[in-house]
């Protein structure tokens, strides 16, 4: 099974303790965030679940818990942008985030972690040439770290909107002429761009369109054939296998004026202050009305193509 843990917050930046306490206990329990009564819960084990899917803009406050996941498969994004405090408020300093991303690569592998510059706006301040030079930068510092990074520019939401509402979508000229230079300027540093949610256009410039947060993405990590269920796509052109996330709406301190997940500022100050790290909830705890479906949990490693290569390797 594949838990993933970044759709709806960043667990590792502001609740590595509680990600720690599940880990150890091995339970989680997610409300479902369209009818909140309804709980899943989850028993984290080695042995069902495959492979943890991390989102973060800051991964460091989870590196003294690093121990609790070396038996799982992983795979991490680290989310490194050129904006200023103006748009990111609450995400640390750009150059330590680089540095981290370094230590995170060494430890868990280049197959195991990816870069995402993401979502690309423009405006008077973050031009075209201010986001060129800064990905330059950038990909010369994660160079050998990585050989992946995720681009996508912004979708107006209506959350988006509401907290952004001076943001423009990008133009489609410009979309083609960032897209093209990024990567060229990606694989003179040893990287693919891979475009989220952005179709096919880029594909004449090389970037891989097949999508972000793969299966043929845990497999490489892991190193072993995944046989996973069929599973509609969060959006038509999303190709990834996103499910099972144990995050929560609403919870996110980075409060970055882009963000999807989160509705309001103050949904997000009272999500803090109920959030209890002993809690088997990310925010919150049972209630006496939740109705709570224990998930069947199982692995989805294709044991067979494993007997096939340890054969392989015999003759």
């Amino acid at each position: 099974m594949i838990i993933n843990t970044g759709q709806r917050t960043d667990i590792p930046a502001f609740y590595p303790e509680w990600l720690a306490n599940r880990l150890k206990e091995g339970i989680v329990c997610v409300r479902n965030p369209f009818n909140p009564l309804q709980v899943s819960r989850y028993r984290l084990s080695p042995d069902t679940v495959d492979v943890i899917g991390f989102c973060s803009k800051n991964p460091a406050p989870f590196f003294k818990y690093m121990d609790l996941v070396k038996d799982y498969g992983q795979y991490w994004f680290v989310t490194i942008t050129s904006y200023g405090r103006d748009i990111e408020p609450a995400v640390p300093d750009k150059h330590k985030i680089l540095e981290d991303f370094k230590q995170l690569s060494k430890m868990v592998g280049v197959n195991s972690i990816g870069w995402r510059y993401d979502p690309i706006f423009v405006n008077e301040r973050y031009t075209i040439a201010y986001h060129l030079k800064a990905f330059e930068q950038m990909a010369s510092t994660l160079e050998g770290y990585t050989e992946t990074v995720v681009i996508s520019f912004i979708d107006l939401y209506e959350k988006v909107k509401r907290n952004f509402p001076e943001v423009r979508p990008v133009t489609r000229e410009d979309m083609h002429f960032l897209g093209k230079e990024m990567v060229r300027i990606a694989a003179n540093h040893g990287m693919v761009v891979k475009p989220c949610g952005e179709g096919q256009f880029l594909a004449k410039y090389g970037a891989d369109c097949s999508g972000c947060m793969t299966i043929s993405t845990y497999e490489k990590a892991i190193g072993q054939k995944l046989i996973v269920p069929n599973k509609k796509p969060a959006r038509a052109e999303c190709a990834c296998y996103l499910t099972s996330d144990i995050g929560a709406y609403d919870s996110c301190g980075h409060l970055c004026k882009y963000c999807y997940a989160n509705n309001e500022i103050e949904a997000v100050k009272r999500n803090l202050k109920l959030h209890d790290p002993q809690s088997h909830f990310l925010i919150g705890n049972y209630t006496v009305d939740d109705v709570i479906h224990d998930v069947v949990m199982k692995s989805y490693v294709d044991r067979q193509m494993d007997l096939f290569q340890m054969e392989s390797m015999e003759i």
